[in-house]
């Protein structure tokens, strides 16, 4: 069972400077590489399944100043994902950001380490939304049993496993939300947390317009945060991937927005699963003050 699983792997991905990434994406590695920034760009990062969509139309909304019209293009049209590349669908995020007018916003999954060299020299501004990752790890699940271009996950606990050993798309959470831990003393980089965008939304939206140097007013904040809640997203066609064709993104299997909730994983890690995730864990993150809010 394992070894068909490990050979669909090696089908569906590879590795880029010792990370694990989409084949297709790999293949056309060299665009990415070169990709030009501009100054005014504005980066949102995150570990796969950390929030993206989310944080993406909050800060589309706030360039717009809550226009909910000029919002209604899809999310991955309006923010493309930089790295993505795929010869069957067409997708290619460089030359969407490259043909795109500016203030662009760009999306990605890339480490600091892995990102365009230009997004650094052009000091643009970047947000990394993190996310605990046991729930990262359950989404991603889900993710995997939804999305074209992934192999069977196996079993939950196999696919745990997997990811504890970095061995899925994007590597290691670990070294991921490290590396852009130690980024955050850069004025040009805000960290941020799903688990306290979840607690106190107002507080966090707040801090994005502060770091994109916009004025709030009352009602712009409080239109976003309603425009923006997981309701509203999980049914706007807009932000919930379901303009998508069923063979890109199966929602009959499980919708894209799934649950967006915090601690789902205490519904599908077992005792002993979830100790040796914990063990694992604090070997991982033992030199790293990043800590999540404890669930409310």
């Amino acid at each position: 069972q394992m070894e068909s699983s490990n050979s669909d792997y090696d089908k569906y991905f590879k590795e880029i400077h010792g990370i694990l990434m989409y084949e297709s994406f790999v293949k056309y590695w060299d665009d990415v590489d070169a990709f030009q920034a501009r100054p005014d760009d504005l980066v949102i990062s995150t570990y796969p399944k950390s929030g993206t969509t989310w944080v993406s139309e909050i800060v589309c909304m706030i360039y717009k100043e809550g226009d909910v019209e000029k919002c209604k293009e899809a999310i991955f049209d309006r923010v493309p994902y930089l790295e993505c590349r795929d010869d069957t669908v067409t997708m290619n995020g460089v030359k969407k950001l490259n043909e795109m007018a500016s203030p662009r916003l760009v999306k990605t999954h890339l480490p600091p380490e892995l990102l365009p060299a230009s997004f650094w020299e052009k000091n643009c501004k970047m947000i990394y939304l993190c996310r605990n990752p046991k729930d990262v790890v359950v989404s991603f699940y889900y993710f995997f049993l939804m999305a074209r271009g992934h192999p069977n996950p196996g079993s939950f606990e196999e696919f745990v496993e997997k990811f504890m050993e970095g061995q899925v798309p994007y590597g290691s959470w670990y070294n991921h939300a490290k590396s852009w831990w130690e980024k955050r003393v850069n004025p040009h980089v805000l960290f941020l947390l799903y688990e306290d965008m979840k607690k106190d939304i107002r507080k966090e939206v707040m801090k994005l317009f502060q770091f994109l140097e916009r004025k709030p007013s009352e009602e712009l904040v409080n239109k976003i945060i309603q425009h923006t809640s997981f309701q509203e997203m999980k049914n706007n066609k807009y932000t919930n991937y379901t303009i998508l064709p069923s063979d890109v993104m199966n929602h009959q299997v499980s919708p894209f927005m799934r649950k967006g909730v915090i601690g789902d994983w205490k519904n599908h890690f077992t005792v002993a699963l979830n100790e040796k995730f914990d063990k694992h864990y604090e070997q991982q993150m033992k030199k790293c003050t990043l800590t999540f809010p404890t669930e409310s």
